[in-house]
């Protein structure tokens, strides 16, 4: 059941060429009822159209759904591009039968190109709503996708309720309020307070806490639907469903990151705050250095170190009272069976796709876990040629 449609959503999704391979580049997923949003978005100073018109319509907390451009950011299109997105809105609406506020717009790609309005306004003309052949949302997590290998898509049950996710992102992504496009459709019923800090939570500790590069994206997006139609579902019982949905698709991005192929696990505890917590963890999965020892299994625990070491406003953090892990083998301090640790360091880097790095600090009490992955040639190859 990992793409199940909770009931009372209907998806959609079509090649309406943005690129000329047959793939499927749009998708719809809206609710036949009314529905309750929550939804955290880029603040990038550079967010697109579509960031614009889905936080104006997310602010009253009630959307029924959104529509998706893949491989086309619509980003730094000036006049032109805010005209092609609302008319994108407005075209899909109509065919739902419902009002353009009641939708999100989302878009992910190439920044600085025009959509292809032609072919999406022929599409978007003949849409028939709900479509012949609904898709479920495995077909959705495929059609969001850029450079991703593979859709990420996953379903829990909370009693009578489903609560279906799906994420797209492996490259420009370091999130700052979300994370590039995520979306999750549930028919659990949650008044709104419950849903907005529920899910705000839930992004803060999950999609807030990975990075490939450093590099925020212009279109990130993140909305939770919830139509109700399965009724009401206790709230702590949602929270936990929702975190494994979205911590199961944290993971998928980071195992998935341009060219990766292992996934690299910071657990950083004994911190002042989390704040802190997070801080040096970021630094650290955040390293090229680390990410490139990681890659080559290079045992170099020096790179972690040097990586905490660069939060440097951190006057509490001393390295008397920091300890190192690779796994749960510990590197730091050294000891005088240093030539053993790092043998073993070298055959966990070796035999693991999963890569835990745990460090404490020894400033507080308080923890923070962040995910990333490591750094290839097949990163460097893939963004060399991303437009050509």
């Amino acid at each position: 059941m990992h793409d199940a449609v909770p009931r009372g959503f209907i998806v959609h999704t079509a090649p309406v060429g943005v690129e000329d391979d047959g793939r499927d580049d749009l998708c719809v997923i809206a609710s036949e009822v009314p529905a309750r949003t929550a939804a955290v978005f880029t603040r990038s100073r550079f967010a697109g159209p579509s960031v614009a018109l889905s936080r104006a319509a997310a602010a009253d907390g009630r959307a029924r759904g959104v529509v998706v451009i893949a491989r086309n950011a619509n980003v730094a299109t000036g006049a032109e591009g805010a005209q092609n997105a609302a008319a994108v809105r407005d075209s899909t609406a109509r065919a739902l039968g419902i009002a353009p506020d009641e939708l999100l717009i989302a878009s992910t790609g190439v920044i600085g190109r025009q959509y292809p309005m032609q072919r999406i306004g022929d599409h978007l003309g003949g849409l028939a709503w709900p479509p012949a052949e609904p898709r479920d949302m495995g077909a959705a997590a495929r059609a969001i996708m850029t450079t991703d290998t593979r859709p990420k898509c996953l379903t829990v049950r909370i009693g009578d309720a489903t609560l279906t996710g799906i994420a797209k992102g492996v490259g420009m992504l370091e999130p700052d309020m979300a994370t590039l496009l995520t979306f999750f459709v549930t028919d659990a019923e949650l008044d709104d307070e419950t849903l907005t800090t529920v899910f705000k939570r839930v992004m803060d500790v999950t999609f807030n806490a990975v990075s490939i590069d450093t590099d925020t994206s212009t279109s990130d997006s993140a909305a939770l639907f919830a139509n109700g139609l399965a009724g009401p579902v206790d709230s702590e019982a949602f929270e936990q469903a929702l975190h494994t949905v979205a911590l199961g698709l944290v993971k998928m991005i980071a195992s998935d990151g341009e060219g990766a192929s292992t996934l690299i696990q910071v657990e950083v505890e004994g911190a002042r705050d989390t704040a802190q917590a997070k801080r040096v963890g970021k630094a650290v999965v955040n390293s090229p250095l680390v990410k490139t020892a990681v890659h080559g299994a290079d045992p170099n625990w020096g790179r972690v170190v040097m990586a905490i070491g660069k939060c440097r406003e951190d006057l509490d953090i001393t390295p008397e009272h920091v300890t190192v892990r690779f796994g749960d083998v510990e590197v730091y301090p050294p000891g005088a069976d240093e030539d053993e640790r790092r043998e073993s360091v070298a055959a966990y880097l070796k035999g693991s796709d999963e890569v835990v790095i745990g460090i404490r600090l020894g400033t507080g009490e308080s923890r923070f876990t962040v995910y990333g992955c490591d750094l290839t040639e097949g990163y460097v190859r893939l963004n060399s040629q991303y437009t050509t």
